[in-house]
C-alpha cells in the first residue's frame, strides 16, 4: 500500500485538481465540436486551452518544450509543490505514461528537430531532466491503461524501496493522427458522448496531463491510499474488447479479493461509450459481483484522454472518495436492460472506504485499482 501526497491536473476544464473537481460538481464538460485541417469530419473533443498553457508556464524557465512536455512540467511542479518534495532528489523516480507521445510532429517536423523527439521517451527525459533528476525515468506506454500501469509500477517500485517517491504523470495532447485513426475506427460521436447509456453512439477524445506523487504508506498515515493494481490482457483483438469481458474480469477478480463489495463506494469505469466497450465492461461487473454497486465514468466531462485518462480519472475519483460523494456520470440517461448496472444519475453521498477505478486498451489489456480512503472512521488497517 502506498500513499497518496499530492496531486494535478491540466485539461479543458482547469489547470488545478481543485478547479477541475469543482467543473465536475458543477455538471459541466470541456468537449466542443473542433476541426483539423486535412480531416474530413468535425469531431468532438476535450482540448486544453494553448494560450493559458503558455500564460501559466511563463514563469517556469525553458527550453524547446513541446506543448505536451510544457503541460507535463507544470503539472509535475504544481503537484511536487502541494507533495512538499524536491523533484530532483536522486530518491525520487518518474513514471511517464503517454500513448503517443509528440505524435503530432509527424505532420512535419521543425527545421532543426530531430525525429527521436515524437517518441514518448524524449518527452519523458524532457520532463525529469527538467527538474534535474538524474535517474532513467520509466515510460509506460500501453494503449489506454497507460496511467493505470504506470501507478502500478509506482506501487511496485515503491514497496520494494526502489525509490521514496514516484511521481506519475500522464501526458497527452492529440493531433491529425490520433484523431484520423479513431475516425477510421467510426468510433466518435457527434456529441458528447454517453457512457453505458442504452442510445450511446461512440466517443469524444480528450487532452490533458495529470500527476501524482506517491510514498511508501507509513503506520498512522491518513488520506488516500493506493491499495492494490493489476493488470491482465485477454489477447482478444488489436482493437475489438472481449465479448465476456475475460480480462477485465479477471483484474477485477484479483484486485478485490477479499475484499467485501458492501464497502466499495463506487466503481469509476473505463466508460468510453463505445457500443463494445461498455457492454464488456457491464459483463465484467456483473461477473465480479458488482452490479449493484454503484458506477460512473468521466468520460463525458473530459473526453477520453488516452495515456494521461488513467491518472486524471484516478485524482478525480479519488477527490471524490475523500469527499465522500459518489460523481454522477455525465451523459447517462437510460439503462441498457439486457446489461444492467447501478450507474449514477445523480451525485450521491457515501461513507464507504474504497473506491475502484477500471481502464481497457487495444490489444486487449485491462487494468484495476483499489483506492482506499483511510481517515479516523476507517483505521489504517492493512489488506
Amino acid at each position: 500500500m502506498i500513499a497518496w501526497i499530492g496531486d494535478n491536473i491540466i485539461s479543458s476544464l482547469g489547470f488545478t485538481t481543485g478547479e477541475n473537481y469543482q467543473a465536475v460538481l458543477a455538471g459541466r464538460s470541456g468537449t466542443r465540436l473542433r476541426e483539423y485541417a486535412g480531416l474530413p469530419e468535425s469531431f468532438m473533443a476535450s482540448l486544453i486551452d494553448r494560450e493559458r498553457l503558455e500564460s501559466e508556464c511563463a514563469g517556469i524557465p525553458a527550453g524547446k518544450e513541446s506543448p505536451l512536455e510544457k503541460a507535463a512540467i507544470l503539472s509535475a511542479t504544481r503537484a511536487a509543490t502541494e507533495a512538499g518534495i524536491d523533484l530532483s532528489s536522486p530518491r525520487v523516480q518518474f513514471f511517464f505514461s503517454s500513448t503517443k507521445g509528440n505524435v503530432a510532429l509527424l505532420d512535419g517536423l521543425a527545421p532543426g528537430s530531430r525525429r527521436e523527439e515524437i517518441y514518448p521517451w524524449h518527452s519523458a527525459r524532457i520532463v525529469s531532466r527538467h527538474f534535474g533528476n538524474p535517474n532513467e525515468p520509466v515510460v509506460i506506454s500501453n494503449a489506454c491503461i497507460s496511467g493505470a500501469s504506470a501507478q502500478v509500477a509506482a506501487l511496485r517500485a515503491l514497496e520494494a524501496g526502489r525509490c521514496d517517491h514516484a511521481a506519475v504523470i500522464g501526458a497527452e495532447m492529440l493531433s491529425r493522427f490520433i484523431v484520423s485513426g479513431f475516425q477510421c475506427l467510426k468510433a466518435l460521436s457527434p456529441e458528447t458522448c454517453r457512457p453505458f447509456d442504452a442510445n450511446r453512439t461512440g466517443l469524444n477524445l480528450g487532452e490533458a496531463a495529470a500527476t501524482v506523487i506517491y510514498k511508501r504508506a507509513s503506520q498512522g498515515d491518513r488520506g488516500i491510499m493506493l491499495a492494490r493494481g493489476v493488470t491482465r490482457n485477454d489477447a482478444n483483438h488489436i482493437s475489438g474488447p472481449s465479448r465476456t469481458g475475460e480480462g477485465c474480469f479477471l483484474a477485477l477478480k484479483a484486485t478485490l479479493d477479499g475484499i467485501d463489495p458492501g464497502e466499495i463506494a463506487f466503481v469509476n469505469a473505463h466508460g468510453t461509450a463505445t457500443p463494445y466497450n461498455d457492454r464488456m465492461e457491464a459483463i465484467a461487473l456483473a461477473r465480479a459481483g458488482l452490479n449493484n454497486v454503484p458506477v460512473n465514468s468521466l468520460k463525458g466531462y473530459f473526453g477520453h484522454a488516452l495515456g494521461a485518462a488513467g491518472v486524471l480519472e484516478s485524482i478525480i475519483s479519488t477527490r471524490a472518495l475523500m469527499e465522500k460523494w459518489v460523481i454522477a456520470s455525465k451523459g447517462f440517461e437510460t439503462r441498457e436492460e439486457e446489461y444492467p448496472l447501478n450507474v449514477t444519475k445523480q451525485g450521491a453521498r457515501t461513507g464507504k472506504p474504497y473506491c475502484v477505478k477500471m481502464l481497457s486498451g487495444f490489444g486487449g489489456c485491462n487494468a484495476v485499482l483499489l483506492f482506499k480512503r483511510v481517515d479516523d472512521e476507517t483505521g489504517d488497517r492493512e489488506i
